[in-house]
């Protein structure tokens, strides 16, 4: 499979940065008009971050990207959540592809998914710590519905038992993470979960989105230049 991941080197810049990127990425049947369009542009988006950088006179040092695939726990059961450990770019390019390329917009059930807790498990992720570095820590979600409460789905026999039990607690998360690196992008519909997550916690960026409407170009790089400007 050709890879999409050039790797090319941006030299003669400074500042160093580590970039650690999680993917939530809505999966449903609603995602399905925007999906495919959705996985391109995390393909592109290693290099095109750097590219950016460079503009910038800051380099990275190292770029590593985690998908979390989200759908709904009570419907779809044992499909309901894809988690990814972090995938060091451009050397693991491929096969960030092969399971980006893997995901097909299907179930979902009612209108509301469990984005929440695909947030949850991104805010967990096992961030870069290397002691004396620039880090950046930023979470994008695509998605096109709003989401059920967090714990909505906790019948689910695979439903995660160390998960936060109440939004409070998932933004105690949240503000403890370090306020300098971390960095959330909603490409999100203006529903309450998402608007309140964008309006509370500090370091949130929304772009709304409506169903079946298209991540075009123009919002793709308000997204590029967001996280660009963010490091």
């Amino acid at each position: 499979m050709p890879s999409n991941f050039s790797g090319k080197n941006y030299t003669g810049v400074a500042q160093g940065y580590d970039v650690d990127v999680v993917f939530c990425i809505d999966a449903t049947g609603s995602m399905s008009p925007i999906l495919d369009l959705v996985k391109t542009h995390a393909l592109h988006f290693y290099d095109d971050v750097v590219r950016e950088m460079a503009k910038k006179t800051k380099r990275i040092d190292n770029f590593r990207v985690r998908v979390i695939a989200f759908r709904d726990y009570v419907y779809d059961k044992e499909a309901a959540m894809l988690n990814t450990d972090f995938f060091n770019l451009p050397a693991q390019g491929p096969a960030l592809e092969a399971v980006l390329r893997s995901i097909k917009p299907e179930g979902g059930g009612d209108d509301p998914e469990d984005g929440l807790e695909a947030v949850g498990y991104a805010i967990k992720s096992k961030w870069s710590n290397e002691p004396g570095k620039k880090k950046r820590n930023i979470i994008v979600v695509w998605s096109d519905e709003g989401t059920h409460p967090i714990g909505f789905g906790k019948s689910a026999a695979n439903y995660p038992t160390k998960m936060a039990k109440t939004f409070s607690e998932l933004t105690e998360w949240w503000n403890a993470m370090d306020t300098t690196s971390k960095r959330m992008l909603l490409y999100a519909p203006e529903k309450e979960s998402w608007v309140t997550i964008a309006n509370v916690w500090d370091n949130v960026l929304i772009f709304p989105s409506e169903a079946g409407k298209g991540l075009d170009k123009v919002t793709y790089e308000e997204i590029l230049l967001a996280v660009a400007n963010s490091i």
